[in-house]
């Protein structure tokens, strides 16, 4: 680190569990946010305020002005421009020094196989349970971090899935693929702003205890949030021996 980085990031490096090794994990670390909405808007500025050396922001879409309640990378002057854009810029005037690749596209399976594997966390940021599956086995694949949140009225949960704990579950140990979720959007159900802004902070600090290897991330467990009544539930969840994704990895 030189004398700015030592500077800029000197409060994570004044907390004991932190400290300048770190600091340089997360300089040295490539996370993937696929999405850059709701939540993946939050969890970048984060990240990005933290110092991770590689943000790869992931997005298909254009910047709408319904986004702007809640997408806080976005601008009303960015209306119309590809949200992976307009997220890039926005980076580079928070924190110039991090690489933003900015992807415009919708994900497949291949392209996350050629990606995931260079990633050290990827953040799901997604909207649909087909993109999210796809996700999930690519990174069971690869055994990379997984941090997946979602979002929807009042309503959030968020979870981690860390594929290098030989007991950690996947996405499909909780949500399998063959069950039927209905698919609802924003679009037509309505989000109050602040519920993704909170996911999405807390997957951004996810993926910093995963990279920094510090503290205890949510493997295991569920957290769900009412903010409307500003509840939270936690659910313990566990790898499934019958899961057609993950059942065939080695065990604890």
């Amino acid at each position: 680190m030189n004398d700015d980085q030592l500077l800029r990031y000197s409060r994570h490096i004044l907390v004991d569990e932190l400290g300048i090794e770190a600091q340089q994990r997360f300089l040295d670390a490539h996370a993937i946010i696929i999405g850059a909405g709701g939540l993946g808007c939050p969890a970048a500025v984060y990240l990005a305020a933290a110092g991770i050396g590689k943000l790869t922001l992931v997005d298909a879409d254009t910047v709408d002005l319904t986004n702007l309640q809640r997408q806080i990378l976005h601008m009303t002057a960015s209306v119309g421009r590809k949200k992976v854009e307009s997220g890039r810029e926005a980076i580079g005037r928070l924190n110039p020094d991090v690489i933003v690749e900015a992807v415009d596209t919708r994900v497949d399976e291949a392209w996350l196989h050629a990606t995931v594997p260079n990633a050290s966390v990827v953040l799901d940021c997604t909207d649909n349970f087909a993109t999210r599956h796809a996700i999930n086995r690519v990174c069971v694949a690869h055994g990379v971090p997984l941090v997946s949140g979602a979002a929807l009225r009042f309503d959030g949960q968020i979870s981690t899935f860390d594929f290098r704990n030989a007991a950690s579950p996947c996405y499909a140990c909780v949500f399998p693929e063959d069950q039927p979720f209905e698919e609802v959007a924003c679009s037509q159900m309505g989000v109050f702003a602040p519920t993704v802004g909170i996911i999405g902070v807390m997957q951004a600090a996810e993926a910093l205890r995963v990279v920094a290897g510090v503290g205890e991330t949510l493997t295991g467990r569920l957290m769900m949030l009412d903010s409307l009544r500003m509840d939270w539930t936690t659910m313990k969840i566990a790898r499934q021996t019958d899961c057609p994704v993950c059942g065939s990895r080695p065990r604890a």
